[in-house]
């Protein structure tokens, strides 16, 4: 699949009058989440070192990833003069770093980690779809887009390297849930909130993760309808090998709707 860039966006097209403020917030956040996928990328490879078939794709991934980041601070540098992309950036990195010394997985298996991975891409594809459906900007309307196709494929990617690996570990399936559980309550962990707070607030202002943090839900799952709760739970339950269309998927749906618009409201 040939791979889409900057140049494929119609920059030209931006419409500041449809700009919404609390959405370019979300964006400007995301970018700064985005762009450090390259220590991703670098912590992944270690993980990952004696499998030649997910190193072989690593690096498109964390590329296309970097890209993502760079094109929404792009966006946002066009619809706010003031933000600077680079400098928010390093103010994110400065303050918040994933540990680069591992050479094992956090999750305990690599098939663990591959479901987390299958998680994180639920998560992303399930927000850009969500906003692609919400923005009326026509440039942000297309970059929400293309991101969300990419993230949905690399979720494909993930699970599909995720079913081989499986073979061999042969994770419980009590594990595989518990892998993912623990990757979704992550969810609340800094990533995000820094990622609010180093890309909308000023320096002068005291870090406060609960308050970043719902800053971040309040605008994000306002986005969300039935039906982006209800992929989401699919692909979830897909990847840890539970039957979504089931009574336990039903009462997933059900609750993660109530929880979407519960954080929405908060």
């Amino acid at each position: 699949m040939k791979r889409w860039g900057p140049d494929d966006i119609p920059w030209q097209n931006f419409d500041p009058a449809l700009l919404d403020g609390d959405i370019l917030k979300l964006v400007k956040a995301a970018a700064m989440v985005e762009r450090n996928a390259a220590d991703y990328t670098q912590y992944l490879k270690a993980v990952f070192r004696a499998e030649p078939a997910f190193l072989a794709v690593a690096d498109s991934w964390g590329a296309e990833e970097v890209q993502h980041g760079d094109i929404l601070g792009r966006y946002a540098e066009m619809a706010d003069s003031s933000f600077s992309f680079q400098t928010r950036f390093k103010r994110f990195t400065d303050g918040y770093r994933i540990p680069l010394d591992q050479s094992d997985s956090v999750r305990g298996s690599l098939t663990g980690e591959l479901i987390a991975r299958c998680i994180v891409e639920t998560g992303t594809s399930s927000l850009y779809s969500s906003l692609r459906d919400a923005v009326e900007e026509p440039v942000l309307k297309l970059i929400c887009h293309r991101i969300a196709g990419d993230e949905f494929r690399h979720y494909k990617l993930f699970y599909s390297l995720m079913q081989k690996l499986s073979q061999r570990e042969n994770l419980h399936l009590l594990r595989r849930v518990m892998v993912a559980a623990r990757r979704i309550l992550e969810a609340d962990d800094d990533e995000l909130s820094y990622a609010w707070y180093a890309a909308n607030e000023s320096a002068e202002s005291p870090y406060d993760r609960q308050r970043c943090a719902r800053e971040y839900a309040q605008r994000a799952f306002r986005h969300y309808r039935d039906k982006h709760a209800e992929r989401a739970v699919n692909m979830i339950f897909k990847a840890v090998g539970l039957d979504p269309k089931g009574w336990l998927g039903a009462k997933a749906k059900a609750y993660t709707k109530r929880k979407m618009g519960a954080l929405s409201a908060a």
